[in-house]
């Protein structure tokens, strides 16, 4: 009787985690589903390619599509190096003191800022102070400031997870500090540095806060010619179809909708199978 009580409670766990599980799945995929049950209808190539037209009413999104990938390769291309660079330097360089744990901490609770205060933070510094404008430019520094912490955080974890032997190996063997990180410490940490781009692309996409204050236009029937101009992007204009143009077919915001989730699936796609070549790659 004693023996059957472990299987007993074992079971109870794994139907509790299975219930946790389904109670996560779930709704996504019911989002998913609604979404693409009223959106398929709108995904026509006039849709995907053309310029709107009527005040967003016809025609199609292409300069939101577009607006949307220049601001995230902007974010990245900002984030990412500056991310990985101060990952480095808290994990390899600096010396475990209140300093360090005092900033550590700090990055953390910026991630859970809210997308809001970052807008204004944006409008401040690269719209009003630095007089970059309502652009590209504006916007994507300021996205890139707001995925910068879950950046940092995440290259910091993938870095302290590489085992301490790979470092004293390096070094007995007469590489430099500098060395040994690039050789010895970076390429196994490369899947989680990945990770956590991938969730700043998923954030950066979807966000309209930030981009409503310094970058996003409400009709702009052309595509951008430089950084310096103002852009439409598709978290903004899902926002304006739904709040401010009235009779709109119900079928343009979901497809608009699709679209969006479409564009983050394929980034995430694509980052998740560059992290798992990389991630086979590794010996341990």
């Amino acid at each position: 009787m004693t023996a059957l009580l472990p299987k007993t409670s074992q079971r109870i766990a794994f139907f509790v985690l299975w219930l946790a599980t389904l109670s996560v799945i779930v709704p996504v995929g019911m989002v998913i589903l609604i979404i693409f049950k009223n959106g398929w209808a709108a995904m026509t190539w006039e849709f995907l390619t053309q310029m709107p037209r009527s005040g967003m009413r016809a025609g199609g999104i292409l300069p939101a599509i577009v607006g949307t990938f220049y601001l995230v390769l902007g974010a990245v291309f900002f984030a990412l190096p500056l991310g990985l660079f101060a990952a480095i330097y808290l994990s390899e360089y600096s010396k475990d003191n209140w300093i360090n744990r005092g900033v550590r901490l700090a990055i953390i609770n910026l991630a859970g800022v809210p997308s809001v205060v970052f807008g204004l933070f944006g409008l401040a510094l690269f719209v009003g102070f630095f007089k970059f404008g309502s652009s590209i430019l504006s916007g994507s520094l300021t996205l890139g400031v707001m995925i910068l912490p879950v950046i940092i955080t995440s290259s910091g974890e993938a870095l302290d997870s590489v085992p301490k032997s790979f470092r004293e190996v390096s070094l007995s063997l007469g590489a430099t500090k500098l060395q040994t990180i690039r050789h010895a410490v970076l390429p196994h940490a490369l899947p989680g540095i990945l990770t956590g781009t991938i969730l700043g692309v998923g954030r950066a996409a979807g966000e309209t806060a930030p981009i409503l204050f310094t970058v996003a236009a409400f009709y702009l029937p052309r595509l951008p010619q430089s950084i310096f101009d103002q852009a439409m992007a598709l978290p903004y204009h899902l926002y304006v179809l739904s709040t401010q143009v009235p009779n709109v077919d119900s079928k343009i915001r979901y497809g608009t909708a699709l679209v969006l989730l479409t564009i983050v699936l394929l980034m995430n796609l694509i980052a998740i199978m560059i992290r798992s070549y990389f991630r086979s790659k590794k010996k341990w």
